[in-house]
């Protein structure tokens, strides 16, 4: 008997630690670009706070310096009308903090011309400020003249400010924008990576569990030959391994079934031999003449020990295509040849009927095991033999579709009652509607072609339309 197998699997992880990881693995993803963006955000604030200061730093510094500018002018030229030391120490004052301003202005980045143009225009003006008291009139005239330049010079220095403010501001918006198409490219390819890192795990994920789905479709359908073993997650590794002793316990419990009935039958055949033999002596009057109620008693142990011995041997037939089915010897056939032989092989049946059994269709080839797809249109077509009406029709039409072949196999006779359909490929099943002019069935011949069709990967089923009996095989044209 197989045991369940608890052997150590590798080290894979499992199916929820490996979910666990391509969901933290596309938030890490998400989360990194989204702290990326902060970051950036963080850092075009930052920028634009600077250049707001920068900007309030230049148009502050050129106001500062016209004013200072004017002050100069006014203390120097009325220092040199009133001849004050006073005055001349305010003209001092405001000179140095003019030059202290055009400083700032020249870390600023404004022009080392405009500024040197500008100091050399001081110390024209603190020339002035020098000389003797009778020509102070002239160098106050000549100051005023200077200080016109100077003014000039003022209103170059504040254009060039404000000049330097405009290509800061224009430099700091074509940051953002360069940042808002950066994030946007991080964004769109960190949805597209998402996204494709999500498919490749779902289809990574997802491929050991349709295994699974197809291993135990093939259990269910009785394909006890195919081996299980799906590799995947550590947890599907178990449920394969599980799978696996299963297969291998339904293998075991099939030989014991069939070394059971060939027991059984065997056990069974040999009394029921001496019984037929016995039954035969007594109607042939070996042990004296038997009078008609004792013959019919006899008629009757004859007759049901015949039926015992034809229903074991069914038993045994149908065992027999259920083993047999597992094992599968595929080979490119073509249908409408395949189905030729088969009408030829019960020719004599059908003919003695005066039936007519036509076979039409497309050509199509398939993958399969001549021999028991065969015996399955074989019993079809026994079984449409066997109930059609004396002198009807039987036809077998061959069609497909890109995935399926079709095999329709019909007849005119009294079809299947309405209550028989769900159980009529069950084995060892009669319908209610038998042909008087038949021999009995066995009830097996159809389940014999749902195991062979089963084995091929398809089915038989029974059709709606009538008026007689419409059974379709479908075949996959790929295995």
């Amino acid at each position: 008997m197989a045991k369940l197998p608890y052997e150590r699997v590798s080290a894979r992880g499992s199916f929820q630690q490996l979910l666990l990881f391509a969901f933290l693995l596309i938030t890490a993803l998400l989360v990194g670009v989204a702290l990326r963006s902060v970051f950036q955000y963080d850092a075009l604030m930052t920028q634009s706070r600077d250049a707001a200061a920068r900007a309030l730093t230049l148009s502050g510094a050129a106001q500062s310096l016209a004013e200072r500018s004017a002050a100069m002018e006014r203390a120097g030229r009325q220092s040199l009308v009133l001849n004050d030391t006073v005055l001349r120490k305010r003209f001092s004052d405001a000179a140095r903090d003019a030059s202290a301003t055009l400083d700032k202005l020249v870390q600023s980045d404004l022009a080392p011309a405009s500024a040197d143009a500008w100091r050399q225009q001081l110390e024209v003006i603190g020339g002035l400020m020098i000389g003797p008291a009778d020509s102070a009139l002239s160098r106050e005239s000549a100051m005023a003249m200077q200080f016109r330049e100077l003014d000039a010079l003022n209103t170059t220095i504040a254009q060039q400010a404000q000049f330097l403010i405009e290509t800061q501001n224009n430099a700091l918006a074509q940051r953002i924008e360069n940042a808002r198409n950066r994030v946007m490219r991080q964004v769109i390819a960190a949805s597209v990576l998402a996204v494709s890192l999500a498919l490749a795990f779902g289809v990574w994920l997802a491929r050991p569990f349709k295994r699974l789905q197809k291993a135990i479709v093939g259990l269910g359908e009785n394909r006890l030959d195919e081996p299980i073993d799906i590799r995947g997650p550590a947890d599907v590794r178990r449920v394969s391994q599980q799978l696996e002793w299963l297969r291998l316990r339904l293998t075991e419990l099939d030989a014991d079934k069939a070394r059971f009935l060939r027991h059984v039958s065997h056990e069974l055949k040999t009394p029921l031999a001496a019984l037929r033999e016995g039954v035969s002596l007594l109607e042939d009057g070996v042990t004296g003449a038997l009078n008609p109620a004792q013959r019919e008693v006899a008629q009757i142990l004859n007759q049901n020990t015949i039926a015992l011995q034809g229903q074991i041997e069914a038993l045994l037939r149908f065992n027999a295509a259920a083993f047999e089915a597992r094992e599968l010897h595929r080979q490119r056939t073509a249908l409408l040849p395949l189905i030729e032989e088969q009408i030829d092989a019960q020719r004599l049946q059908w003919q003695g009927q005066g039936l007519t059994v036509r076979a039409s269709g497309d050509p199509l080839s398939v993958q399969v095991d001549p021999v028991k797809l065969g015996t399955a249109i074989a019993n079809l077509l026994s079984n449409a033999i066997r109930f059609a009406a004396r002198g009807g029709k039987i036809s077998i039409d061959v069609s497909g579709t890109p995935e399926t072949a079709l095999i329709d196999i019909a007849d005119d006779g009294p079809g299947v009652a309405e209550s028989d359909r769900d159980r009529v490929f069950e084995p060892f099943f009669r319908g209610e509607r038998q042909p008087d002019h038949a021999v009995k069935g066995t009830g097996i011949g159809l389940s014999i072609v749902q195991e062979y069709i089963a084995a091929h990967g398809g089915r038989v089923t029974l059709l709606p339309d009538g008026p007689g009996a419409r059974f379709r095989i479908e075949l996959p044209r790929t295995v």
